[in-house]
């Protein structure tokens, strides 16, 4: 390897006054805060409701996981760089950084492409819903989406890390990003953002054609549904992964799936927030907010905690023994 690869890399981040600095630290501190209460919250509840212990939920609860791995890659790291001014990331670490994110990014995208074939096959062929998406085809589809992941970052992390990089290297971004620490280099880049260009456009393209010939077909059958409360239920159950499908591959798309992407930096990073911060913290808000199964099981472990506070209550005045009054 090239000695000037072995460098370290500052983050440029925002820029801009302190004042600023202290606004983004507040802004990503309460994002990633409402991220991990409502990512480990969803998980806990699909956990501990037996009746959750569906394929649908089963995915749900991945995809809470993947979201809180998702946002964990970059705001931490973002926090010390506007709270504390520690911009310096080393070179194996932002080899690091750019690897897991690239994983989990991948993944989420073929994962929000199998909760889509999920719904196809509940509301398109029912009967067959048990027998399609029993255990074994479930684990086989969330090892699958880890696996393309895997291919992916490795592809990407592989290739942006052959090329040289200037002493100091800043990186225009608040984390190691492909396209940023592309621009980054002292090399010809040509060559990797066509190859950025034509795994991630596939990627895209492919999950989000599964995506769309599934909610066809969805659409076409519950437009078929004589009653209307029946079209409701069909659609309401559609709803908030339509809406999670639109924010993510809408910001994925202008960042990593057409050409000229990486020379405008300023776009990227507001972008980036979005889909690294914003998204993962919405996710769990709306499919909580728009599901009345994942309400009405909040609601049933609040009543069993509440009910076995009071149980423990009752239970220690009837066994505390009566002190004896020696006369």
């Amino acid at each position: 390897m090239d000695e000037g690869n072995q460098t370290n890399f500052i983050l440029v981040g925002f820029g801009g006054h302190p004042e600023l600095q202290v606004f983004l630290s507040v802004f990503f501190l309460v994002l990633y805060t409402v991220t991990l209460v409502g990512n480990v919250g969803m998980i806990t509840i699909i956990s501990a409701d037996s009746r959750l212990h569906t394929p649908m939920y089963f995915f749900l609860k991945n995809l809470s996981f993947l979201d809180l791995c998702y946002s964990s890659v970059t705001a931490p790291n973002a926090l010390l760089c506007f709270l504390m001014g520690h911009r310096a990331i080393s070179y194996n670490g932002c080899a690091a950084q750019m690897f897991f994110f690239s994983l989990f990014g991948t993944t989420e995208a073929f994962f929000l492409a199998v909760m889509a074939y999920d719904r196809f096959v509940a509301i398109c062929n029912p009967l067959r819903y048990p027998i399609t998406m029993s255990k074994r085809t479930c684990a086989f589809l969330v090892a699958g989406s880890y696996l393309s992941g895997c291919l992916n970052c490795s592809i990407q992390t592989g290739f942006t890390f052959t090329l040289s990089f200037c002493r100091p290297g800043k990186i225009d971004h608040f984390f190691c990003d492909v396209p940023a620490v592309m621009q980054a280099s002292c090399s010809d880049t040509f060559a990797n953002e066509m190859v950025m260009l034509a795994v991630c456009g596939f990627i895209i393209v492919s999950t989000g054609l599964v995506v769309l010939i599934s909610y066809g077909y969805i659409i076409t059958t519950v437009t078929r549904i004589p009653s209307a409360e029946g079209r409701r239920r069909a659609f309401s159950t559609c709803t908030s992964h339509l809406v999670v499908v639109s924010l993510f591959f809408g910001t994925v798309f202008f960042m990593y799936a057409q050409p000229g992407a990486i020379i405008s930096p300023d776009q990227s990073k507001v972008v980036s927030v979005f889909y690294t911060i914003v998204i993962p913290m919405l996710n769990p808000l709306i499919y909580s907010l728009r599901n009345k199964e994942v309400n009405v099981a909040l609601r049933r472990q609040l009543k069993k905690k509440a009910l076995g506070r009071t149980i423990s209550s009752v239970g220690m005045r009837y066994w505390c023994p009566v002190p004896t009054v020696i006369q």
